[in-house]
């Protein structure tokens, strides 16, 4: 590897390390598909679990359990009426613009690399 594809991906190694739990949340299956019923059920005001727990079939605990995974990543957020909680999907959240700047950083660094498939 040249010397400045070393220092690039030196550069890349951090911006990977800082969208890491957005990574591992967006990477599960089953917290896909809650955030796509969550999107299909489109309240802006935000959802609350028992009606994300009848659209995935999933338990309440379970969905509650992936939900603070989603908010520990930075990718929805919580707010409290009272006894109630509603999660929604927050744009000010920093986590997706570090993902977004991270995979737009790879895929330049990627496209600076030479043809390795071996097809002329």
């Amino acid at each position: 590897m040249r010397l400045e594809h070393s220092a690039e991906v030196a550069r890349l190694a951090p911006e990977f390390q800082g969208c890491q739990k957005t990574l591992l949340a967006l990477g599960d299956e089953t917290r896909q598909h809650l955030i796509l019923e969550m999107m299909a059920i489109g309240h802006c005001g935000g959802v609350r679990v028992g009606p994300i727990a009848e659209k995935t079939n999933l338990s309440r605990p379970a969905v509650s359990h992936h939900l603070q995974i989603l908010k520990d990543a930075g990718l929805v957020n919580v707010r409290r009426e009272g006894t109630k909680r509603y999660y929604y999907f927050d744009s000010d959240q920093q986590s997706m613009g570090r993902l977004i700047q991270m995979l737009l950083h790879a895929k330049a660094f990627l496209e600076q690399l030479p043809d390795r498939s071996g097809e002329d």
